[in-house]
């Protein structure tokens, strides 16, 4: 990634700032996921990502930790404010996936589908039209 910015490059950030991330080009997909491991990871009743090339995209920041939330699963977040920024895992060497609303524009990545659909809260009604998957999308 080079220092200047250009029209298709997209940032986000934690709550406190202290934490940013940037990647460059289209989305390789973007989703809502409702598994359970999520909605823990996020105290709400669904996520949603975008799931990038691993090579187009940076993420820094003193405060930036990571878990291993799952075997091959990584999780990072800021260790100041707690806002989770990324997922990661084995099963996608080549991606990460940012959490849609750290972008400083959500509006600019709607998710076109839902995952982990067999695992949605039932008093969640949702009727967007999307394709629901009832496990991982991929």
């Amino acid at each position: 990634m080079t220092g200047k910015r250009s029209m298709t490059e997209k940032r986000g950030r934690c709550l406190c700032g202290a934490v940013t991330f940037r990647y460059e080009g289209p989305e390789n997909w973007r989703a809502f996921c409702h598994c359970e491991s999520c909605r823990r990871q996020t105290s709400s009743p669904v996520t949603a990502f975008v799931g990038v090339p691993r090579t187009a995209a940076e993420v820094v920041g003193e405060t930036l930790a990571a878990y291993e939330s799952s075997p091959g699963v990584r999780r990072s977040f800021c260790s100041r404010c707690g806002s989770p920024i990324a997922y990661e895992s084995d099963r996608w060497p080549d991606e990460i996936h940012f959490y849609t609303a750290a972008l400083e524009d959500p509006e600019q990545a709607p998710p076109e589908y839902h995952v982990h659909f067999a695992e949605h809260l039932s008093w969640l009604k949702i009727d967007d039209g999307l394709e629901r998957h009832p496990r991982s999308g991929q």
